[in-house]
């Protein structure tokens, strides 16, 4: 369903329940960004009203999950710590080129928008079948649906304001990209590292 071109190494859970501290830390910041993203899109796109309004509602969806994480770092003891640098984001967002008409800028971002959060549904399922802890499983398989209707909106927005053909070229190219990034990464404790 979600089209990925490398799937996560399976090892990637044992890392990351190894060093559940680290997940959630970064799985809060990743929520914030989330936000920011949607209000954003927003800020940069306010002629497309539909945008505007999806926006709206994940802007306030995805704090609302920043708070539910939040809250179980807190009854857990962990504070949140410094942000770190998304080097999946950022090696992700520097496919397309700078520039061009404002419809191409805006499916660019639907769909790095769309990617990202196919990775962390992905990630999520990982998380939900493979954690020890009944509670953290409970948790993200709850996130993982969320997920995955935020990863097929971004995709049916981008067709919606893009030439389809051209935009699921682009999808393919961004996938077989994000496969090559994905090598690198899988050893790191982070929602997308």
């Amino acid at each position: 369903m979600l089209g990925l071109k490398l799937p996560t190494d399976p090892r990637w859970a044992n890392i990351a329940e190894k060093n559940i501290e680290e997940i959630l830390i970064d799985h809060a910041y990743c929520e914030q960004k989330a936000a920011s993203t949607a209000i954003s899109l927003i800020v940069s796109f306010p002629e497309y009203q539909e945008l505007v309004t999806k926006m709206t509602d994940l802007a306030q969806e995805e704090m609302s999950h920043f708070k539910m994480v939040h809250e179980l770092m807190l009854s857990r003891g962990i504070k949140m710590g410094r942000d770190r640098k998304d080097y999946y984001v950022v090696e992700l967002t520097s496919f397309f080129p700078k520039g061009g008409s404002r419809t191409h800028q805006l499916v660019h971002r639907l769909l790095y928008a769309a990617l990202i959060e196919a990775r962390s549904c992905e990630r999520f399922r990982l998380l939900s079948e493979e954690l020890q802890d009944e509670n953290l499983r409970k948790f993200y398989r709850k996130l993982m649906i969320s997920e995955a209707n935020h990863y097929t909106m971004f995709l049916k927005l981008a067709k919606q304001y893009g030439n389809e053909a051209e935009v699921d070229q682009k999808w393919q190219d961004l996938l077989e990209f994000e496969a090559k990034i994905m090598k690198g990464l899988s050893q790191h404790e982070s929602i997308h590292g």
